[in-house]
């Protein structure tokens, strides 16, 4: 679902620039809410249970892999891996699974381990610091990370698993090394690059530089290895960072609900999942998304703020008089595309809501009108006044049992 500018009533600067940008008709998404998303500090792991029906949420939203654990972590992780992968063989789940693990054989063995016992495909995402600056701080040298690359890769394809090799802080390390580093992992094995900005340090143009050299150097190599991008949200350049990757030639981009995880985290797969709706990218039906955020809210007690683009309680909120009026009258020509798009860049309906219209110290007649009439009270000019002044001499928005009660005051005097 693209935003329609075919009629004329949206310019796209987009597309009329300069700068112009074809993205790929399609890009699937790798959804990291329960594993990356929960060595956030401050997060409750969910039971198992909780776990499965979030599963069941991703799947209903078109998300095409789902990282369902890391089992070298401990005996908890690995019961929720067995029982999430049981559940996708058990309902014959279109979602693919997939688990992080160091490159240590004590990671990898409970992922392959897991495989067979459920006998789902598990895709092993191996991961191994590659900056200098890590490699520094651990006190590695580049023939021992190349060495565990390879012994790593080669001991998980031959457990018969496919392999992601993950880089840790790929956009802080040098090409010089990267090169090195793939070439070992297209030797072993892989069958995906996945490209880190583990700590959130990354622009928008170092992003699409990188990846960019990635799949020339893929190209180069004669090989065909998918490229993955996982961004987290330090700098807040986590959706742009995403989108660069796309850009740039990623197939598949991570995100997590609500953006949970690591420090402040991932780039939020909501966020991920509309604009790659609207954009093109995409065409999932998204009116279970809501469910899916609140789900992992509660599930993980991580509150959703008001003001979260799509889903927070006022994405589609005003009490703005101006705003409301032309909401208003957007409605009143019977076209929902126009009620959506004239005072958001988001369309509500996309999502399963509809724009919402409050009353408060900013709102206008219209906010009244509206409010009034939506509730199946008559609006006298009197009584719209009544309730107007009310809402001006408040310092908050008026919630509906206050203006109902005004409404029953107003009709007791005037009865």
């Amino acid at each position: 679902m693209g935003i329609s500018v075919g009629n004329g009533l949206i310019f796209d600067w987009a597309s009329a620039g300069p700068r112009t940008t074809s993205w790929p008709a399609h890009v699937m998404l790798d959804d990291e809410t329960l594993r990356d998303g929960l060595q956030s500090p401050s997060v409750t792991d969910p039971p198992v249970a909780a776990k499965i029906e979030i599963l069941h949420l991703m799947e209903n939203l078109g998300i095409e892999t789902a990282d369902v654990g890391l089992p070298g972590a401990g005996a908890r992780q690995r019961e929720a891996v067995l029982a999430l992968c049981r559940e996708i063989s058990g309902q014959r789940m279109r979602i693919r699974p997939n688990c992080a693990a160091r490159t240590m054989m004590v990671d990898i063995r409970p992922i392959a381990e897991a495989s067979q016992l459920t006998g789902v495909p598990i895709e092993a995402c191996l991961f191994i610091g590659s900056s200098p600056i890590r490699q520094y701080a651990e006190e590695w040298t580049l023939e021992q990370i190349l060495r565990h690359t390879r012994e790593a890769i080669r001991f998980a394809v031959r457990e018969g698993l496919d392999v992601m090799y993950v880089t840790e802080d790929t956009v802080r390390s040098s090409p010089a090394h990267l090169r090195m580093l793939f070439a070992e992992a297209i030797e072993a094995g892989a069958k995906r690059l996945c490209l880190c900005d583990t700590c959130g340090a990354a622009t928008p143009q170092a992003v699409w530089n990188l990846v960019s050299w990635v799949k020339k150097f893929l190209a180069e190599a004669g090989s065909d290895l998918g490229i993955d991008w996982h961004g987290h949200r330090d700098r807040g350049l986590d959706l742009a960072n995403t989108l660069a990757a796309i850009e740039a030639g990623a197939s598949r981009v991570h995100g997590t609900a609500l953006g949970i995880g690591e420090r402040v985290g991932n780039t939020p797969m909501e966020q991920l999942l509309v604009n790659l709706n609207l954009l093109g990218m995409r065409h999932d039906d998204l009116t279970s998304l809501q469910g899916y955020v609140d789900l992992v809210s509660s599930a993980t007690s991580v509150p959703v703020p008001v003001n979260t683009p799509m889903i927070g309680r006022d994405a589609f909120r005003t009490a703005t008089g101006v705003h409301a009026a032309a909401i208003i009258k957007a409605q009143k020509k019977g076209d929902r595309w126009l009620t959506d798009y004239v005072y958001s860049g988001v369309p509500a309906s996309l999502i399963g809501r509809n724009q919402e219209i409050e009353v408060g110290p900013m709102s206008g007649s219209s906010n009244v009108i509206y409010y009034l009439s939506q509730r199946g009270i008559a609006a006298s000019h009197e009584l719209i006044q009544t309730v107007l002044l009310a809402a001006k001499e408040s310092n908050r928005i008026l919630q509906e049992p206050e203006i109902l009660a005004i409404v029953r005051r107003f009709e007791s005097v005037t009865s």
